[in-house]
Parts: structure tokens; sequence; C-alpha cells
């Protein structure tokens, strides 16, 4: 005597429609996307410096252009909300335990926070900007 197996039926390509938690989850997977493009960038940067001072001046040139500086503003807001969605996962990812008793989520993801920010204020200081 053999069942036929339950299939439930996914659709491929809007599944995460379905739920609120989902469509936040896909939105995080989407600013990863973001996040390579700004690396991306990063690498052709650093290649245009090694390739000489004209060179390089072309590559400032055009990140002074509308289109590079939405893509900044993009990025950035990617970044932030990656970063910020990641440090309240945090706390279900990494439970820190303390003898018997765990530390709480809002302790884990608010240490994340902190570090971020005196990491910023460290690079914005070296860097000269404060």
């Amino acid at each position: 005597m053999s069942r036929k197996p339950y299939i439930r039926e996914v659709p491929p390509t809007t599944w995460y429609f379905r739920h609120p938690r989902y469509m936040r989850y896909m939105a995080r997977e989407i600013t990863c996307i973001f996040v390579g493009a700004y690396c991306m960038l990063l690498v052709v940067g650093l290649y245009r410096l090694s390739a000489g001072q004209a060179s390089y001046e072309g590559f400032l040139k055009a990140l002074q252009s509308p289109a590079s500086v939405v893509f900044h503003v993009l990025a950035l807001i990617a970044s932030v909300y990656h970063a910020s969605t990641w440090f309240n996962a945090s706390q279900k990812a990494m439970p820190v335990q303390i003898g018997e008793d765990f530390v709480s989520g809002n302790t884990v993801s608010g240490a994340h926070y902190v570090i971020w920010v005196v990491l910023s204020v460290a690079i914005l200081f070296f860097a000269g900007v404060l």
C-alpha cells in the first residue's frame, strides 16, 4: 500500500509576497546586490589608482556624475538596512551564555550598534573628517 505524497505547490518567483516577514527577508537579500556593486566600484577605484594619476582623476570625475551620486545614496541606504537587519537578527543567531543564563537579546543587538558607531567615528576621525 503506497500513498501519494503531499506536495505543496510553491510559486518559484512570488512565494515571498505571501507574508511581510518574507518580504523583509527578500529585501535584506536584495541589498546584497548594492553592497556587492559598491565593493566592485572600490576595486575599480583601486585599479584606476594603480594605473596612474590621469586614470584615477578620470575615475574621480566619473564619481561626480548625478548617476554616481544616486548610486552612492542607494548603496548607503541598502548598507544601513542590511547591517541593521543583521544586527537585529544577531540576538537569535549568536545567543551569548554566561554561566547558566543567557544575555538578553537587546544587549547583544545593542552591543553591535555601539561597536558600529564607535568604529564609524574612529574611521571618520582618522580620515580627518571629525
